[in-house]
């Protein structure tokens, strides 16, 4: 179970948010709203270990989510606002490059599959300067497809994503949560979830 425990964060001197407790247990997600500003990305950060919380503390399993924990940390995908791909590598060697730095093992036949789950696979060879920004993001779910990451956090998932990828994403999140993984999702978009597995959380 993913837990935060009375956290607060400030950015210099302005507060941002404080006292923020919440529970998501295995298989459940959470979705934070709020106006730009409000500090998602900054509670998805504190969620990750990234950034230090002002106040509070973040559990996982009951252990402290620390930014030195490697046991830890190995469970969570994190998955920002941009996608973290280099301009000169294809969309397979950036595949490869994420799924490497998470620690996954990945041949090359894991990796065409991934590409082609979410309609890549024509365009895997291209290098991602010349993929549009809707295509960049399909990389980044093919690294959630192929990842052991039992706790996802997820930036704005849905930006640049057409039609058929908010299907695949919500396809994707749908069998994350069934096989007992945990999301936590800050996003402006409305995100198709299962409604008995969604509690929500607005920040001002």
């Amino acid at each position: 179970m993913l837990e935060a425990h009375d956290l607060a964060a400030r950015r210099g001197s302005l507060l941002l948010f404080e006292g923020i407790s919440v529970q998501v247990p295995p298989g459940t997600a959470l979705v934070v709203s709020g106006r730009n500003g409000s500090g998602k990305t900054t509670l998805l950060r504190i969620l990750a270990g990234v950034t230090r919380p002002a106040a509070g503390r973040v559990t996982w399993h009951g252990r402290d989510v620390a930014r030195h924990d490697p046991s830890v940390r190995a469970d969570i995908c994190f998955a920002g606002h941009v996608p973290a791909l280099k301009d000169e590598l294809t969309a397979t060697e950036n595949l490869h490059a994420l799924a490497t730095l998470a620690g996954e093992r990945t041949g090359p036949l894991a990796l065409r599959r991934a590409l082609a789950d979410v309609g890549l696979d024509a365009r895997r060879h291209l290098p991602a300067r010349a993929l549009s920004q809707g295509q960049r993001r399909r990389i980044a779910l093919a690294r959630m497809s192929i990842g052991r990451q039992r706790l996802w956090l997820l930036d704005e998932p849905a930006t640049a994503l057409d039609a058929d990828g908010l299907a695949l994403l919500g396809s994707l999140v749908a069998r994350h949560l069934a096989g007992g993984g945990t999301l936590v999702a800050a996003t402006h978009q409305r995100l198709d979830l299962p409604a008995d597995r969604v509690q929500t959380l607005t920040l001002s």
